[in-house]
């Protein structure tokens, strides 16, 4: 938890930590970022895209209690040897008195492109020890240069061995990787002769002890004729890409990783030969990611199985370093890329793939309504993890256009059927067409499901989406004041105050206590509910009645609406519900993922639900945030977590322990909950302040404020 030295560490450029890394063809190398022009490979790096790119590091931490930064000083330069001799001849800031340790932009000349640099920052802090430089940080810029690009990592390869080698009989062999991956298979093979033919099968799922050759929905398999070569030769499966995934609107792989295909299963037919686990061995694709540094576990062990599902599924699906809706399409839509932003945010202190789909999708949006207003919350994610508002400031205009305040009609709620999305529209919101509602996915009848939305009615004024219209207007408001444009500040502030007493008196049954679907619709939905709720709509007189009736309709949501129905129900302090929603193991379950022998989370709750689904999905990975930001209660209040909320809701757990990721570094929670003593102990990294919240009789009591260190609560029961 603290450094043992005064060195500011975890130093990223433009919200990247891994600059100097190189790779070639997607695996890494030991040549450093600053040798890559003299080396004979030509190995991909992380390319800084900005003239003028933002710079962020861990501020040391003590055994001290409350250690805050006091002031900063960074060097740039164009040479290791400058750098290491503190000559910051391309920029030195001086020592500037900041408390800031995230984001701080680089002020110097604009940087050129093709060039290396060099930085290093010392970070003064409050405690009584001498600062010290940081180690050097290199980074090398793109050939084209902005003064505001985002910057990404290039794709990386890892080596897998299988997990375990079965002999179905003499001729066939199962081998078993342990989890579902997006890969490439290599085995290594032995022939008296040229011309032997074997066959062999990947996929995703078994079935009777063989790879399911037939599997539902999307569920991938695919079988291959391999003609072996006389003597030992080492073959490269080669994956043929499928016409639905890269497609126009998909994300291609990148030449230099080749074509990817997920499976956990290998069979191999036609092969007598002894096969072990030296002879195959596959190359598996993702985005940069370090999975030592979240971790949860508590006394529920079927919170602890879907947790690593979870946590493993925003790993294995990063394969194309942007978020994309799973396998069978590889596009990305605002949905998927909002709860995998914030899982993203769960599991590693990584943010760059966030901003770079955020940004994507700014460019290239979907169709529905509710997606088109989630690009504002993806946005003011990314600026409060990060605290760095470029990628606000840049797209400033847009984000107002898509909170749809262009469809207000004149009762002063938002529609897509009045006829309001003319050319000038479409053209705001960077989408050519027509929008429409969703509410949930599927919608009754779409691909012959049944639907996920509980029987929503659909009518010209939405419930679902000016709910969302209201949260875009708060979010709006917050982005203006980030921007320092006081005027759009006020405007949208009034604009949501206003709402939202619109939208209760149009939308709120006072008589039957809970949400309807539309104006003058009498149908009453789950989602009507939750939403509204999730959203901070529900006047606090009227939280309990609205929580009895989403409490009547258990899980009637998607994966994706369960991310909305546990927010809901952890803004209501109803944690024993939330917890039964989390753990419970019926067919619309996390857990059932696991039980119908999934490694990664599913698109929908069970092949029944959605019946062309893929096992591949990272939307349905809603815990790997819910878990630490709502249960462990651990979110940012401030840009950059400068201050944290601490506020668990563990209901009859009796133990929870959880290391999460923050851009400032790891904030750690233990919580013992016995009988008789509630125990909570947190530790906070330096720079950072909490505002911690113990549970009483009712409700929460806030207990104080506090700073970095290590601090322990308790109450007597």
């Amino acid at each position: 938890m603290f450094s043992q030295s005064s060195k500011p560490y975890g130093l990223m450029t433009d919200l990247l930590e891994h600059t100097e890394m190189t790779c070639y063809d997607g695996y890494a190398t030991d040549i450093p970022v600053w040798q890559a022009d003299i080396a004979s490979l030509n190995p991909h790096f992380a390319e800084i895209r900005s003239r003028f790119p933002s710079f962020s590091w861990i501020v040391p931490s003590t055994e001290n209690a409350g250690i805050k930064q006091i002031a900063y000083h960074i060097i740039v330069s164009d040479s290791y040897q400058k750098a290491d001799s503190l000559d910051g001849n391309i920029w030195d800031s001086g020592e500037i008195t900041s408390n800031t340790s995230s984001s701080v932009i680089y002020s110097g000349k604009p940087l050129e492109g093709e060039k290396n640099y060099f930085w290093r920052v010392k970070s003064l802090t409050n405690a009584e020890n001498e600062a010290q430089w940081s180690d050097i940080k290199a980074f090398r810029t793109a050939m084209e240069m902005k003064d505001y690009a985002a910057s990404f990592y290039p794709l990386v390869k890892t080596r897998e061995n299988p997990l375990s080698i079965k002999e179905i009989d003499a001729e066939t062999k199962l081998v078993d990787f342990g989890k579902d991956a997006f890969g490439q298979l290599f085995l290594t093979l032995e022939s008296d002769v040229s011309g032997q033919k074997i066959t062999v099968h990947l996929g995703e799922a078994l079935k009777n002890g063989r790879i399911d050759r037939e599997p539902e929905g999307t569920v991938r398999y695919r079988k291959y004729e391999l003609n072996l070569s006389q003597n030992i030769n080492t073959y490269r499966i080669v994956n043929f890409p499928d016409k639905r995934n890269t497609g126009a609107s998909a994300i291609k792989m990148p030449d230099y990783i080749g074509e990817v295909f997920p499976f956990r299963y290998c069979e191999i037919e036609s092969y007598e030969r002894d096969i072990n686990s030296g002879n195959i061995f596959r190359d598996v694709v993702t985005n940069p990611f370090d999975v030592l540094t979240a971790d949860f576990k508590c006394s529920n062990d079927t919170l602890n199985q879907i947790w690593e599902l979870c946590k493993y599924s925003i790993k294995a699906t990063s394969f194309t370093g942007i978020y994309i809706d799973g396998d069978r399409e590889r596009i990305p839509y605002e949905a998927d890329a909002l709860i995998n932003q914030l899982c993203h945010y769960g599991v590693d202190r990584e943010f760059s793939m966030a901003r770079r789909t955020s940004e994507y999708l700014l460019l290239h949006p979907t169709w529905p309504t509710e997606w088109i207003m989630q690009a504002v919350m993806i946005a003011w994610n990314d600026y409060l993890y990060t605290g760095d508002s470029r990628s606000l400031k840049e797209n400033f205009d847009v984000l107002k256009a898509r909170t749809l305040l262009a469809l207000r009609e004149s009762n002063g709620l938002i529609s897509t059927k009045t006829g309001l999305q003319n050319e000038d529209f479409q053209r705001s919101i960077r989408y050519k067409g027509e929008i429409r509602d969703i509410v949930d996915w599927p919608q009754t009848g779409v691909f012959g499901a049944k639907g996920e939305s509980d029987g929503f009615v659909f009518t010209d004024f939405n419930a679902v989406i000016n709910a969302y219209h209201f949260e875009t207007l708060k979010l709006m408001s917050r982005i203006s004041e980030a921007l320092n444009l006081p005027q759009e500040t006020e405007f949208f502030r009034k604009e949501a105050e206003s709402f939202k007493e619109i939208f209760n008196k149009l939308f709120y049954n006072s008589e039957l206590g809970y949400y309807t679907d539309g104006v003058g619709e009498p149908h009453a939905s789950l989602h009507a509910n939750m939403f509204a709720l999730a959203f901070g709509l529900v006047p606090e007189n009227c939280c309990a009645s609205v929580i009895r009736f989403i409490e009547s309709r258990g899980m009637a949501c998607s994966v994706y609406g369960a991310q909305f129905l546990l927010e809901a129900l952890y803004n209501a302090n109803d944690a024993d519900y939330a917890l039964k929603m989390l753990t419970k193991t019926d067919d619309r379950s996390w857990y059932n993922m696991l039980r119908v022998g999934s490694t990664i989370t599913l698109e929908a709750w069970d092949n029944r639900y959605k019946p062309n689904q893929d096992w591949n999905h990272a939307w349905g990975a809603v815990p790997a945030n819910i878990i630490p930001r709502r249960l462990v209660g651990v979110e940012p209040l401030s840009p950059a977590f400068e201050l944290v909320k601490i506020k668990p809701q563990i209901a009859d757990l009796t133990f929870v322990t959880a290391n999460i990721p923050t851009i400032k570094g790891n904030i750690e929670v233990e919580i013992h909950n016995d009988a008789e003593i509630y125990s909570l102990t947190v530790k906070i990294p330096a720079n950072m302040e909490a505002e911690v919240y113990i549970p009483d009789i009712k409700s929460f009591t806030f207990a104080r404020k506090i700073g970095s260190g290590e601090h322990k609560f308790e109450i007597n029961k």
